[in-house]
């Protein structure tokens, strides 16, 4: 099937138009038109090679939002016209131990990324959500509630899940107390889910502009970190820390807020090593912890969670052409919180 997509040429190009052929679609896949696709910074270091060597050309894209278009003769689990979405992962082995525990994402031989990965076939790339269409196994393809706006959906498949999954393995409650690191497409999903946990939220930045915000997302507190003193004042405050921060920074000084069995979580992927000082660790009995997106039972979990409480992304629309401005710009963190792609204009 032709299909209209932005794919990256190079790591040092910027994306341009591509066409390029969908595979036809099998029994048990679905074909979805594709109506809104969210840029995660984690599609900017793909298309850039700036986590090991990217294939090119490379089509971005795993925030999809879409209708189905048809589905295979033993595809029964969605109609026609459904709205439903795709995340991080298009396949996975199915047999083996994490696989069968519905954690596809931790796949012990290895998940399909939406793209960047081996197709079924074993031969070609799959591309990704820049585009106008996409042919997936009805397996890892979600049902999107009808009462959210599909367009502030699309970041749920990334940037919600990745924030829901570790902080729903909390076992968070009323009362309990939730810091988040970073205010980012990531960080402002944290704090609207921490908060439907019934948390109390605190935001940690380092932008003292972001404080109304963090407030209008839920947050009931806001630490501004570049004052001195200020996380020394917060010292055994916190039973979670959930730290967003892509990019190298000091998790030493947030390890001494957590309270005694505390846990920080590593959901920000920086591309240089963290410094770790184990006294912060060792002498409160605290705990680090890294989490991957979540598997497709879990992610479906979380859109229904998001559908009951009414949470969504908050988003600027942008259009194909203007993706390279739409990079700049989110790694400049000059959005709110997650530009999302109008796929009708491919």
């Amino acid at each position: 099937m032709e299909t209209q997509g932005y794919a990256a040429p190079a790591a040092d190009k910027p994306l341009a138009p591509f066409e390029f052929e969908r595979r036809t679609p099998g029994d048990r896949d679905v074909h979805i038109a594709i109506d809104f696709c969210g840029i995660c910074h984690s599609d900017i270091h793909f298309s850039r090679s700036e986590w090991g060597p990217t294939v090119y050309p490379c089509v971005p894209g795993h925030e999809i939002i879409g209708r189905v278009v048809k589905t295979g003769k033993d595809a029964g689990r969605f109609k026609e016209g459904q709205r439903v979405g795709v995340g991080c992962f298009v396949n996975s082995c199915r047999t083996c131990e994490s696989c069968k525990k519905g954690h596809e994402n931790y796949c012990l031989k290895g998940f399909t990324m939406t793209y960047g990965s081996l197709d079924l076939d074993g031969k070609s790339q799959t591309f990704g959500g820049y585009s106008n269409q996409i042919v997936v196994d009805e397996h890892f393809v979600l049902s999107i509630p009808e009462n959210l706006d599909p367009a502030a959906c699309a970041p749920l498949l990334c940037a919600g899940i990745t924030t829901y999954s570790p902080l729903r393995q909390m076992n968070l409650q009323k009362g309990s107390r939730v810091a988040v690191m970073g205010l980012g497409g990531l960080g402002h999903m944290g704090v609207k889910l921490a908060a439907s946990f019934g948390a109390d939220v605190a935001v940690f930045s380092r932008s003292a502009g972001k404080a109304a915000d963090a407030k209008k997302l839920g947050a009931n507190e806001f630490v501004l970190t570049t004052e001195e003193g200020a996380l020394q004042k917060l010292a055994g405050r916190y039973d979670v820390i959930l730290d967003t921060i892509a990019a190298k920074h000091d998790i030493n000084g947030p390890l001494g807020c957590l309270k005694m069995d505390g846990t920080l979580i590593l959901v920000g992927a920086a591309p240089e090593n963290l410094e770790l000082n184990p006294f912060p660790l060792i002498l409160g009995h605290r705990k680090i912890m890294g989490s991957l997106v979540g598997g497709i039972p879990e992610t479906q979990e979380m859109l229904d969670h998001c559908g009951k409480h009414g949470i969504t992304s908050d988003i600027e629309m942008t259009t194909p052409s203007h993706i390279n401005e739409a990079y700049e710009r989110t790694l400049k963190g000059d959005v709110k919180y997650r530009f999302v792609i109008d796929c009708a204009k491919f």
